[in-house]
């Protein structure tokens, strides 16, 4: 098994940017399945082949999706290695959030430690209560 570099700064902005519309999720979704054509992938939206192509880039750009020419055509196909990376890195990010939960839950079950009353207990008398004024 080769292991997998981390993600850059630059490469994590460029997959959760690519990711944070429904239409590249769902075009990443489809070419998970098989690889397509471009104008396959147009023709299942509301939208005009020249958008689905800038989304189609803006997941090329976050190397999720690899594109390839044949003949006129131009398919397209998930890159399985970068979505691994991705996705190693939610499950780091997962991993981070759970064990700041634990910890959190760990705080709210501690039993408080008891309160000393901490208002001033002064014995000394008030010089406005002696006898004789």
């Amino acid at each position: 098994m080769v292991a997998q570099r981390e993600l850059s700064e630059a490469e994590v902005d460029r997959v959760f940017h690519a990711l944070a519309t429904s239409t590249r999720r769902d075009i990443l979704r489809r070419t998970i399945e098989r690889e397509q054509s471009v104008s396959t992938l147009a023709s299942e939206y509301e939208m005009s082949f020249a958008a689905v192509q800038k989304h189609v880039a803006v997941l090329e750009a976050a190397d999720l999706i690899v594109k390839r020419a044949e003949g006129r055509e131009r398919l397209v196909r998930a890159n399985p290695e970068m979505i691994a990376r991705a996705r190693a890195l939610l499950a780091r990010y997962e991993e981070l959030w759970r064990s700041r939960i634990a910890r959190l839950d760990e705080l709210l079950a501690e039993k408080p430690a008891p309160r000393e009353d901490t208002t001033p207990t002064d014995t000394t008398e008030d010089p406005r209560t002696e006898e004789g004024d």
